[in-house]
């Protein structure tokens, strides 16, 4: 039995978050900051910069859809399975502006054999939704910790 599978489920989830973060060239050069972790569950947040705002000064639906994503993937990813997104929708409920401060939480609604159902919602501070993600995940061959790539 290897040292992964001796580990409580949180502590699991954090070795993995850890894992892909340190590989994460996307999300940390959007400058999110990942919140929360746990099986099942990621909180990521970021600020919306000049750089991301579209033509009518909000924020540009891309880096919300990233932002909701990058949630969606620490939250499936969480079970030292490799697993990627299959579909993800979302729909914008309202603007974000230059300067807020935004937080996607990823929740696992479903998960059996190889598949997943997250939710993922995104607020601003005052707590407006402004927009709601759903993502399907695969897993697929592969875990994310290994004896040979040790990142805990």
């Amino acid at each position: 039995m290897d040292q992964y599978n001796m580990m409580s489920p949180q502590k699991l989830a954090e070795a993995c978050a850890q894992a892909m973060w340190n590989g994460d060239a996307a999300s940390q050069d959007l400058g999110l900051k990942l919140e929360r972790i746990a099986p099942g569950e990621a909180t990521v947040s970021m600020t919306v910069s000049k750089s991301m705002t579209n033509g009518h000064g909000n924020a540009h639906g891309g880096f919300l859809f990233a932002l909701a994503d990058s949630a969606f993937a620490f939250a499936c990813n969480s079970y030292n399975q490799i697993t990627v997104g299959q579909n993800c929708t979302i729909h914008y409920l309202a603007p974000g502006t230059l300067g807020d401060r935004l937080t996607a939480r990823a929740t696992e609604i479903f998960r059996s054999g190889r598949s997943g159902l997250y939710d993922v919602q995104v607020t601003r501070e005052d707590g407006m939704v402004i927009a709601e993600f759903r993502g399907h995940a695969r897993t697929i061959k592969g875990t994310l910790l290994s004896p040979q790539n040790d990142s805990i």
